[in-house]
C-alpha cells in the first residue's frame, strides 16, 4: 500500500506538473529584423509600453460603459466577456457592436488588434493596405482588423497587443504594413506578454 500510495503521490506530481507547463503561453519574442525594417521604412513610430504598470483583472460591470486615457486602449479596465471569435475583420457597420472594454478584455486574452482609421477619412489608411491586413488578421490565432476613427492625429495605423502599441503613417504601403503585421502576430499573440496569453481565440 505504501509503494501503491507513493506512486500515486509522484504520477500526481508528474500530472501537474505536464498540466502547468503545457498550459502556459510560450514567452513574447522581439519584433523581428524584416518586422523592424518595413516599420522604418514605412515610418512608423517605435514599439511603446504606455502603462508604466498593466495588472490584469481590472473588470467592470458587464456593458458598463468605460472612457480610456489612451486611444487605442492596450489595457485596463474591462468588460467581464472578450470579443467574439468572428468578425476577425470588422468593417464600419460592425462598428454598432464594438465595444472597446470588450477588446482590452480580448487583448489581456493574447489577442492582437490591428486598428486603422477609415479610408473615408482624408488621412485614412489606403484601401490596398486594408485589402493585405484583412487575410492576415482573418487567417492568425486571436488576431482582429478594426476601425478606429478616433486614432491620433497623424496615425492611420496602429497595432496593439497588451500594453503594447507601434503606430504608423497612412504613406505606409501594403508590403511594409503586411510585415510589420505579421511580425506583431507573431512576437505577441497568444503568448505570455498578456497577463492570459492562452486564452485568445484560437491560442
Amino acid at each position: 500500500m505504501r509503494r501503491a500510495a507513493i506512486g500515486g503521490v509522484v504520477g500526481l506530481l508528474v500530472f501537474v506538473g505536464f498540466s502547468y507547463f503545457t498550459s502556459r503561453a510560450p514567452k513574447s519574442t522581439p519584433l523581428s529584423d524584416q518586422a523592424q525594417a518595413a516599420a522604418s521604412a514605412g515610418g512608423c513610430a517605435g514599439l511603446i509600453q504606455p502603462a508604466a504598470s498593466a495588472p490584469g483583472g481590472l473588470h467592470l460591470q458587464p456593458g458598463q460603459a468605460y472612457t480610456y486615457d489612451q486611444q487605442p486602449a492596450t489595457s485596463g479596465y474591462h468588460d467581464p466577456s472578450p470579443l467574439p471569435g468572428q468578425p476577425r475583420v470588422y468593417t464600419t457597420d460592425d462598428l454598432a457592436n464594438y465595444r472597446e472594454t470588450m477588446a482590452v478584455h480580448s487583448l489581456e486574452h493574447g489577442s492582437v488588434i490591428m486598428y486603422y482609421r477609415p479610408t473615408g477619412d482624408p488621412a485614412g489608411l489606403p484601401q490596398p493596405v486594408v485589402d493585405t491586413l484583412g487575410p492576415i488578421a482573418q487567417n492568425n490565432n486571436a488576431s482582429y482588423l478594426i476601425p478606429y476613427p478616433n486614432l491620433p492625429q497623424g496615425t492611420a495605423l496602429a497595432f496593439t497587443a497588451w500594453n503594447e502599441l507601434l503606430t504608423c503613417p497612412a504613406k505606409i504601403t501594403p508590403e511594409q504594413a503586411g510585415a510589420v503585421a505579421q511580425g506583431f502576430i507573431d512576437s505577441f499573440a497568444c503568448t505570455n506578454n498578456a497577463p492570459e496569453g492562452k486564452l485568445g481565440d484560437g491560442c
